[in-house]
């Protein structure tokens, strides 16, 4: 399936993971095990399927998965041995057989597709969320500023520009301590993360511009405009590791992106990089995911990959989705919905270019149904007219309406200004670097409460049932707050 930012235009939107059908062996009766389930969407593969196609196959370990492939005659393309997947390339007698061999628990399409989550149309605002005004008054553990000081964000999007003015440190180096690709084999689909050089603009090789105004977003350093406006990301002091997927996605790319952070999140500059250079990563950002919302689905490689993720103190934040919604029906973002404690789905909130409190939920967030609170989203975040970090000649900068000039004579047209649920993400992604620098010991679960029970409850749109609602979740993360009450 191929995944879509999650911006709120006609451009591709990153905000959500894909659906895939619950699953898991069962005995009947007789004592015989039933064959393994698949996903929806491979399911509706297999009805016209008449060459091979890319699939995950589960099993009750990294053996048995492994043992179940071979014997299936699959040719194998790659592994996640850390939650016992292993992905191959097969025919529709394949992934049949494999359904029923020893420890096999579910297989999985790895070719959904899956989009970005934005939207085209000023600020970066931190204004209505308190975060300028916690990295201004709040210290953290560390007795330095609460900027995300000590804190690695993993930003998993089509790529990122580490030369740009807004990404630049005072020193000259780049805020992005590690530059990655996900490349995938068309033809096979397989895929491995690999290290790119500093200087390498991964955005502008994927022809995207999504990613960097996302990692703006999250960890831009203090910038004045040539027009004297000035800006900065939610996390200011926070380091950048940038995973690009390319422009256009599967939803075996982002996975592989998951599984990498899964692998390295405690040295993600390798091993003999001091963590002052590159510190752990404690939260990654996902603002991508499919149209439409869908079901969860607890057996997918996404979903066990972010709950490994949770397990060892990383959290998972996700853009909602840009699908609108009354409450009729769920149209959110299906890895989201996940109700592990530090998995997050961020709606978008528009503060009307006034940074007030009291704004509006954005039209284009997707909503939950209205009578299922599994569905909602977490809480909201600034997600409508969002300037940060972009480049006109790249497809999703050109698509905003208000280009303007950085701090250099030659910074022409580096900022512009988009919006979606792409957008309110990594607004919380960097939030939880703060928290995370003003309590270094936190979890996950902990991280996710603070923010919960101390969101500021503005009254637009759905009522609030138990604290909460189907179209902006908690209300408005406010960092303040939430550091009061992580104690």
């Amino acid at each position: 399936m191929r995944l879509k930012p999650l911006l709120a235009c006609a451009a591709s939107v990153l905000a959500a993971s894909a659906t895939f059908a619950v699953a898991g062996t069962a005995s009947a009766a007789g004592g015989t095990t039933e064959p393994a389930n698949v996903s929806d969407f491979l399911a509706g593969q297999l009805t016209t399927l008449t060459g091979r196609t890319t699939v995950l196959v589960h099993g009750t370990s990294i053996t048995a998965a492994r043992e179940a492939v071979t014997a299936a005659g699959m040719s194998k393309k790659g592994e996640y041995r850390s939650i016992g997947v292993v992905v191959a390339n097969a025919t529709k007698g394949q992934v049949e057989a494999v359904r029923s061999a020893p420890g096999v628990t579910y297989v999985e399409g790895g070719e959904q597709p899956i989009e970005f989550f934005s939207q085209d149309l000023a600020e970066t605002s931190n204004i209505a969320t308190r975060g300028a005004e916690a990295a201004s008054t709040l210290t953290g553990a560390d007795g330095t500023p609460l900027t995300g000081k000590g804190v690695s964000v993993a930003v998993i999007d089509s790529g990122v520009d580490p030369t740009h003015p807004y990404l630049q440190e005072a020193d000259g180096s780049s805020a992005v301590v590690a530059n990655l690709k996900a490349l995938c084999e068309p033809l096979t689909e397989t895929c491995s993360v690999q290290k790119m050089p500093a200087t390498v603009d991964t955005d502008t090789l994927s022809v995207g511009g999504h990613g960097t105004h996302v990692n703006g977003i999250v960890a831009g350093r203090p910038t004045t405009l040539t027009d004297g406006g000035k800006l900065q990301g939610a996390a200011p002091g926070a380091k950048l590791v940038s995973i690009s997927t390319g422009a256009g996605i599967v939803i075996l790319g982002a996975d592989s992106a998951l599984n990498w952070v899964l692998e390295n999140h405690a040295a993600p500059c390798g091993a003999g990089v001091p963590v002052a250079t590159c510190p752990p990563i404690k939260v990654t950002n996902n603002s991508y995911g499919p149209s439409g919302g869908g079901d969860f689905d607890p057996e997918s490689a996404t979903v066990k990959l972010q709950r490994a993720l949770a397990a060892e103190g990383v959290v998972t934040v996700w853009a909602a989705g840009n699908d609108g919604g009354d409450g009729s029906e769920s149209l959110t973002n299906p890895p989201g919905q996940d109700p592990t404690g530090g998995i997050l789905s961020v709606a978008s909130y528009y503060d009307q270019d006034t940074g007030t409190r009291d704004g509006v939920v954005s039209d284009f967030s997707s909503r939950g149904l209205s009578t299922d609170t599994s569905t909602w989203p977490d809480i909201s975040a600034p997600g409508e007219n969002i300037t940060s970090s972009c480049r006109l000649y790249l497809a999703i900068c050109s698509t905003g309406l208000d280009p303007r000039n950085g701090p250099g004579a030659l910074d022409i047209g580096t900022f512009n200004t988009i919006s979606g649920t792409s957008m309110a993400a990594p607004h919380v992604a960097g939030i939880v670097a703060q928290l995370f620098q003003a309590d270094p010991t936190a979890t996950p679960a902990g991280i996710e409460a603070a923010l919960k029970t101390s969101a500021h409850h503005y009254t637009d749109g759905a009522a609030y049932v138990g604290g909460t609602s189907y179209d902006k979740g908690h209300g408005l993360v406010d960092v303040v707050a939430a550091v009061a009450a992580l104690g």
